[in-house]
């Protein structure tokens, strides 16, 4: 099947076949980066228009005198060492994002081994280490995406669910190829958007023109 433009491609995907529950829909872009290279690594978050359909479990890293905030914000768990001592000693990883205040990354730096191959590490660049922690647990908690490369310079990203209508997906799809574009390395060369697909959780794939 040929690249077809954003509108055209939403179509496909909702006529294939419906599943049992709301699948969702993801964007993944094979780029022309080289991934070994750390100036050419694409890691960032972005807020969709439209949400993705999907709230997220976050927790805080913070000193004592945010943590009510950061639990209003909309965090399961918010704390300082001793929530690091929490994570440390029962490998705790039940949630899908942790946001740190910078004063607090000298002691979550040791969780590296529990929170680092599950990808669930606070970094500046991916927004999860800020000092306005309640602003990005609010964020994050109404289902801000994070994303960064795979090893092969994939990136998979949710832009919402199959139900949402088609004018929400076609704007949340923009914002993300947008996004991503604006973070291609300048270092990096030849073709940028090798290949672009948008799939359902269940469903074939289907290329996308983004040029």
């Amino acid at each position: 099947m040929n690249p077809v433009p954003v509108d055209q491609a939403i179509d496909a995907l909702k006529a294939f076949p419906p599943t049992k529950f709301d699948q969702s829909v993801e964007v993944i872009f094979s780029l022309g980066i080289d991934p070994k290279q750390a100036d050419q690594m694409i890691r960032s978050s972005v807020s969709l228009p439209h949400g993705v359909g999907k709230s997220k479990r976050v927790i805080a890293f913070v000193p004592t005198h945010l943590v009510d905030a950061a639990k209003a914000a909309g965090a399961i768990k918010a704390g300082g060492q001793d929530l690091v001592e929490e994570v440390e000693k029962t490998n705790f990883t039940d949630f899908d994002v942790a946001i740190s205040s910078p004063d607090m990354m000298r002691f979550v730096g040791r969780l590296g081994k529990v929170l680092g191959p599950k990808g669930l590490m606070p970094s500046p660049k991916a927004g999860t280490v800020t000092p306005n922690v309640a602003d990005a647990v609010k964020e994050y908690a109404a289902g801000k995406v994070e994303f960064r490369n795979d090893a092969g310079g994939n990136v998979h990203t949710v832009v919402g669910k199959v139900s949402f209508e088609k004018q929400k997906l076609t704007d949340n799809i923009n914002a993300m190829v947008n996004t991503i574009r604006k973070l291609k390395p300048q270092t990096s060369k030849g073709h940028y958007f090798k290949k672009v697909v948008l799939k359902g959780t269940m469903t074939p794939a289907v290329p996308l023109n983004v040029q």
